[in-house]
């Protein structure tokens, strides 16, 4: 007798909230084996591929691609140690009148006694961030038929599917029936139990007569924060699970409730009503009233991530920034010196990037973070130098490891990989994330110069415009030179101007004369 066993979207690091189903790899019906993508996503960060832990006969898929998935919520169900005499009632079609879930999956079937379910927790182990299945680690508690647990959670309703951050399946039994219901261990790293009004949100709290679902420990806090009581309000998840745009949502609603109402006085003449295809005046907010032409592009996932990190640099660091032009006829020449038939091809990128190091050697004020809990500054011991790359999917900062142990040939391969990665969305979390210092080269937009903002908590980036023809005087003479202007943003608390000059003058100095660079070799 076959299993089923639910696998949830789990904790994919960082902090991560949700995702977003990007692409099926399994069909409902399909056998899997452990550890086998079932299913692409993209987080905030990247593009994921999601194992499973469980090897069987998916019966199930949850939510379509497109479509977003908090963490904790179902992906598939799979009938683990299952045979094709088991799987009657259970794959679509084995049996007549079995029935299919909205996807075209089956209903959960029964669980097995006590001994299948154990056959049926031997897993990969750790497969991913925040989650396992070795059996080591599988704890079962007894949930008794129409009551609570032994632990005072609330049981799941009969037909639905676990909605707690576990996420493991497990079947139901008709209220009030015999037998008993093995509820899986929670993951790893889920989220805690505290809801947004101190009662139990990661799986369910009792409010009156009513039981509030909740999930993402982000959606508490904005509940919180907002002074939003969830019982309030109707979750739009699978079970009544409420999302992010639930809570959202009601706040807007409260806030409005809360204006103050306006009465027109008497002789008033009442606003006019735009006619539809009318304009709407310059400065007019968008709201109910927006026009149907007007495009809306929800801040999710990358998009969204990079708003947020924008912002809070911008809000937390009190960054400043200098520049200089410096000629880089010098540099082009020692790349195409170095670019000879069957040597390995260095990148300019890849130059830049060693004189940063460099230069980071000689001013490692500037390869620093600040912590703003211990207001500390904490200079950092080895440069993880982010660099830019624009791609389909926008801007992504790649993470070169270990830069200042790397030589030329070596970061102009690594950086190659990376960007060639970046631009298939198959970079991992661990090569997006803990630089320490970032290198911008917006001169391939054609453009001279740049203020950026710093990538977040880093202390600083150097920005490289493009590099053009222009008058230049050259040993005492007026001469047509490759100039290039350098410039650095830098956050102020680190290090005063002197050290951000000196730091843009030894770059500047590196660029005009490379074999400078051979001193700090």
């Amino acid at each position: 007798m076959a299993v089923v066993r639910e696998f949830t979207l789990p904790d994919l690091g960082e902090g991560l909230t949700e995702a977003t189903i990007v692409h099926w790899l399994v069909e409902v019906g399909e056998v899997v084996a452990i550890d086998q993508p079932v299913v692409e996503v993209e987080t905030a960060k990247a593009m994921v591929e999601v194992p499973c832990p469980y090897g069987g006969v998916v019966t199930a898929r949850f939510g379509e691609e497109g479509a977003e998935v908090p963490v904790g919520e179902p992906l598939v169900t799979v009938a683990v140690g299952a045979v094709p005499d088991d799987l009657a009632g259970v794959v679509p079609g084995a049996e007549p009148g079995s029935g299919t879930d909205a996807q075209g999956g089956a209903p959960e079937a029964a669980a097995t006694p006590a001994s299948s379910a154990e056959e049926a927790d031997s897993g990969s182990g750790n497969v991913l961030v925040g989650y396992g299945t070795g059996a080591a680690a599988a704890r079962r508690r007894r949930i008794r038929p129409g009551g609570a647990s032994p632990m005072g959670g609330a049981q799941r309703p009969p037909g639905g599917a676990a909605n707690g951050p576990a996420g493991a399946a497990a079947a139901d039994h008709a209220p009030g029936g015999p037998g008993e219901v093995h509820a899986e261990p929670a993951a790893v790293g889920a989220a805690d139990t505290t809801g947004a009004n101190g009662a139990a949100g990661a799986g369910a709290e009792e409010a009156g007569s009513r039981t509030v679902a909740v999930i993402s420990p982000l959606v508490r806090r904005i509940a919180r924060e907002n002074g939003l009581d969830l019982s309030e309000v109707t979750g739009s998840g699978r079970d009544g699970l409420i999302l992010r745009t639930d809570v959202e949502c009601a706040i807007r609603e409260l806030r409005e409730r809360e204006l103050p109402r306006v009465v027109p006085l008497p002789g008033a003449v009442p606003p006019a009503v735009p006619t539809p295809g009318a304009a709407r005046p310059t400065g007019a907010p968008a709201g109910a009233g927006a026009l149907p032409d007007e495009e809306r592009i929800p801040l999710k996932g990358m998009v969204g991530a990079a708003a947020e990190k924008f912002s809070r640099s911008r809000r937390e660091i009190p960054e400043a920034t200098c520049w200089v032009d410096a000629d880089a006829t010098e540099l082009l020449a020692a790349r195409r010196a170095m670019n000879v038939p069957g040597a390995p091809k260095v990148s300019l990128l890849a130059l830049l990037a060693r004189i940063c190091t460099a230069a980071l050697a000689r001013f490692p004020q500037l390869n620093a973070t600040v912590d703003t809990k211990a207001q500390e500054i904490v200079r950092l011991p080895a440069v993880h130098l982010g660099f830019a790359a624009q791609t389909e999917r926008g801007l992504m900062v790649p993470v070169v490891r270990d830069a200042h142990a790397r030589t030329v040939e070596d970061l102009s391969a690594e950086i190659a990989r990376l960007t060639e990665t970046a631009r298939a969305g198959g970079l991992s979390l661990a090569e997006l994330t803990h630089g320490t210092f970032t290198l911008n080269n917006y001169g391939v937009f054609g453009v001279d110069g740049s203020t950026p903002i710093i990538n977040h908590p880093e202390a600083a980036m150097l920005g490289v415009g493009r590099i053009a023809a222009k008058p230049w005087v050259h040993e005492g003479e007026l001469a047509v030179r490759q100039v290039v202007q350098l410039s650095l943003t830098f956050d102020h608390r680190v290090c005063d101007g002197g050290t951000a000059g000196g730091f843009l003058r030894f770059v500047a100095d590196c660029v005009e004369q490379p074999a400078l660079l051979i001193r700090t070799l």
